[in-house]
Order: C-alpha cells, then structure tokens, then sequence
C-alpha cells in the first residue's frame, strides 16, 4: 500500500512537472521503483539486433584506443547507418518512463566520440580539407533528422511548445515541414532568431487576432465564410515580409510549407528557399492555411529584386496543404537527405487514431491483428474506390473533391517519433475555431512541452550522430577559413619583405 501510495504521488509529480529536467528526475525514480531500470541494462531483445550493435561499439573501441586511424576511418565508413539493428524501433522507446536499452546509448555515445577524436586528432595521411570532404561525404551518407508540423487550425498552438522543448535541449531540427497551422509555427521558427523566439513561446510577441467571420450570404457564394484578409494579417504580422530565401539567410533554417493545388493538372507543391527561394513566406503560409469553405484559395505572391511584391503564378490558385500532404516525407528526404521524421500531429481526425495505436502496441502486435488488418484492407478499398469513381467522372468540382479525399486517406500522418496531445477533450475542440489568447496559448504549449518530453531520450539518441557530424564539420569549416586567413597573411608579410628588400636604401649609404 506504501509503494502504491509512492508511485500514485510520483506520478501526479511528473504530470505537473513545470521543466524537463524536473519530468526526467521523476521518471527514473519511477522506473527505479517499478523495476523497469533493469530492462534497460538487459542488452538483449527481441525488439532490435543487439549482436550488431556490440560488434560494432567494441570495434569502434579497439581502434580508436589503438589510434589506428585508417582502420577507425573505415570502421565508421561502412558500418555507419542510421537505424541500424532496428535500434529506432519506437518499442524500445515505450517500455520504460524515460529512456532506452543502454546499450543503443553506449553505441551511439562511441560513435560520436569517434568522430570527434578523427575531427580533432592530427592524423598525418589527412589534411583539413581531405578530413571536411570525408566527414561532408559521412554525413550525406548517414542524413539528418526533420520536424513535421500538422495542421489543426488554433490547435496548432500545441506545436509551439513541441519546438520550445526540443529548442531548449538542442534537438530542433534545422529542417521544419508544415501544412495549415503548422506551416505558421515553422515558418515563425524560421523567421526569427532564437532569442526572438522566446516571446513568441510565452505567448507576448504573437500577434492573436486571426479569425473574423462574413456574412453567411458571403459564404454560400463561394467567397468563404471567414475573414481572409484578418488571416492574411495574422500571419504577416507574425512571421513579415521575408522570401523564403531571406528566411534562411537570417537563421539558417529550412522551412518548408505544403500547398495544395485546386486544378486537376497540378500537383501539391513543397515551398522552400530551394524550390521558391523569392516567394514571400506569408503567401504560402496563407495558401496553406486556405480551408476549403471557409477561406477562398490563394495566388501566390513573390517578391522581386528590387523588392516589389508581384503574383506567382498568376494563373494558379492554391488551397490547404494538409488536404494532399500533411507530413510530406519524400520531397524532404530527396530535397534535405532526411533520416529521421519527428511528427507534431493535432489534427482533430487523426489525434484520436493515434490513441488507439497506442493502445494497440501495449496490447501487442499479435493480439490487435485482426484489427489492423480490417483496417488495412478497408484502407485500400477505400483508396480504389475514390479513384474508380475520379477516372468515371467529368466534373471538374467533383473530380477536384475525389484527388482531395483519396490523398488524406493514402497520405502517412505519422513520424519516426511522433508527438500528439494524449486526448481531445470539448475544450480542445471548443478553442479550433477562436483567436488565441496568451492564456490559451500557454495552455497548448504546456502540453506540447510535456507530450514532447516524452519523447526527447528517443530523438536524442536517434539525431546525435547527424548532429556531431554537422558540429565537426562545422569545426573543419572553421579551420580552413582560419588556414586560408594564415595563409594570406604570410604571403602579405612574404610580398612585403621582397619589397623592403629591393627598395630600401642600404645601410649607412648617404644620399
């Protein structure tokens, strides 16, 4: 009765925890007191293939002990994958309160400090630059975590405190997809500095007047039952006037924002400062945010060179980039050489699945089969069906309203680890369609703060191998430009003294 009475007390601890630090502090104590610190010294498990790993630990190991550099070099270079064993299987991430095998950790520990050590140490065979190229070509192979922001309307809100935990402990991912409200919070990451950021995640810097309503007569004639323009100038007002290419010049951040097209010949698009380096930010945001119904859809707008906003496009309008690609994992792995997928999902229709799934990877794979095979089934049935019946029709709407349904059933709304609130409740669904307050806003972010720590050990140990990688190459960077610099300046010094000695007067010879 005394130990249930701890762990009832431990429990309501960590569900008030106010700081990271503070929610991990009481999860080991849990699993200290529930006896699941044990299962993470077991190195065995069904779950991943912990031979693999501690071959290629003691490997690492021996040589860099050894300071055999070529054999260390070539360790890394053909045993370096990412997942590999299956160590990212999300079940090694569920069975303990915080935390995983220590094992997986002690592997990825090694391995980072094997890169830093070859980054560091003087190895003769290997210059600066012919280190940066093998490190540059290490970290192309290997690839680099993102972030992927849902929509959901004033529920997106619950992504601000996703990106303030994963900000607070170094984890936000330089590459952050969005769709609908989710395109908003990226794009304010990517506007702004972090010491910017900071009011915007207490809820002072956001400017919070987004919704306004027309008439109902302005909304059966097609032109939306929401106040486009009161949206257009909540989002200007929170990210301004940058091209997406300004936005990366400023932080270093790659934003990336789903639109969806309404034409049959055109397909969803991925904005960024690669693919539309001088579209204006808040014009794709706004189009990705254009809900059918209730906003009309959107001509983009780019900025010239000399500064002058003008359409993009013109003849396209665009609509809601969740409708066709919610989390869109091709493009960025092809465009960023992505690796790993972190999913903020707060859309209304998806937060409850990913309940049930929850439900379903404690209950176990074999005993929730037949459930999932239904649901796999019906899913494909569904996606057949939609498309028989798009090929059969002529009318443009209906064609249009077809693509859009077989897409949000085709499409992953899922990540490699993904971030949801636990439920919706009336409250929930009660602020989707209201102007945010601060006090709502610090509502949502709270619980995206705490929903995100439990997640935090996971996207650690999954993302601190391309985060040393980038870090050392980063340092190699550094050092050449500080080479080249060494460099000019001696041939400055060198040109001077071959001048001195060639002009200069000599020595006690009189005029």
């Amino acid at each position: 009765m005394v130990v249930n009475k701890k762990l009832a007390a431990l429990y309501r601890e960590r569900a008030n925890a106010t700081s990271y630090q503070h929610w991990r502090d009481v999860s080991l104590e849990l699993d200290a007191h529930t006896g699941r610190d044990l299962w993470k010294i077991e190195t065995s498990s069904d779950d991943y293939h912990h031979e693999v790993l501690s071959e290629r630990l003691l490997t690492l190991r021996q040589w860099q002990q050894a300071k055999n550099h070529k054999l260390l070099i070539r360790a890394l270079r053909e045993g370096l994958h990412h997942d590999l064993g299956n160590m990212g299987n999300s079940r090694l991430y569920n069975q303990t309160h915080v935390g995983t095998k220590r094992l997986i950790e002690d592997y990825v520990a090694q391995v980072c400090d094997s890169l830093n050590y070859l980054c560091d140490a003087t190895i003769e065979h290997l210059t600066n630059d012919e280190k940066l190229a093998l490190f540059e070509d290490i970290l192309r192979s290997f690839g680099q975590p993102a972030l992927q922001l849902s929509g959901g309307a004033t529920l997106g809100m619950f992504h601000i405190g996703v990106c303030k935990a994963l900000d607070e402990e170094g984890l936000l991912p330089s590459v952050i997809s969005g769709s609908s409200a989710g395109s908003l919070v990226a794009s304010i990451i990517g506007t702004h500095t972090r010491d910017e950021l900071q009011d915007f995640y207490d809820g002072d810097a956001l400017y919070k007047h987004a919704w306004s309503w027309n008439k109902l007569s302005d909304g059966l004639r097609g032109k939306g039952f929401a106040n486009q323009k009161q949206l257009e100038t909540f989002i200007r007002q929170n990210i301004g006037e940058f091209s997406f290419e300004e936005a990366f010049k400023k932080t270093g951040r790659h934003i990336n924002v789903s639109i969806s097209p309404i034409g049959a010949n055109q397909k969803s698009r991925l904005m960024n400062e690669l693919t539309s380096p001088y579209l204006l930010v808040w014009s794709a945001v706004l189009a990705s945010c254009a809900v059918p119904v209730l906003f009309p859809p959107v001509t983009l707008t780019s900025k010239s060179a000399e500064g002058q906003h003008r359409p993009y496009m013109p003849l396209e309008r665009w609509v809601d980039g969740s409708m066709r690609s919610d989390m869109p994992r091709r493009r960025l792995m092809r465009l960023y050489n992505v690796n790993y997928f972190v999913a903020s999902q707060v859309n209304p229709h998806i937060v409850p699945l990913l309940e049930s799934e929850r439900r379903r990877q404690e209950k176990g794979a074999i005993g929730s089969l037949p459930k999932r095979i239904l649901k796999t089934q019906s899913r494909l049935l569904g996606m057949g069906a939609l498309q028989v019946v798009h090929d059969k029709v002529s009318n443009e709407a209906l064609r249009a309203t077809l693509s859009h349904a077989y897409t949000m059933i085709s499409q992953s709304y899922y990540g490699d680890a993904t971030i949801a609130p636990r439920q919706y409740t009336l409250k929930h669904y009660r602020h989707m369609l209201q102007n945010p307050t601060k006090e709502s806003i610090i509502w949502f972010r709270q619980q995206g703060e705490r929903a995100t720590w439990a997640r935090i050990d996971q996207i650690r140990v999954q993302s601190r191998i391309s985060r040393t990688l980038q870090e050392c190459v980063a340092r190699l960077l550094q050092r050449r430009a500080h080479n080249w610099h060494e460099a000019e300046v001696r041939a400055i010094l060198t040109d001077r003294e071959d001048y001195l000695a060639h002009h200069q007067p000599a020595q006690g010879k009189r005029a």
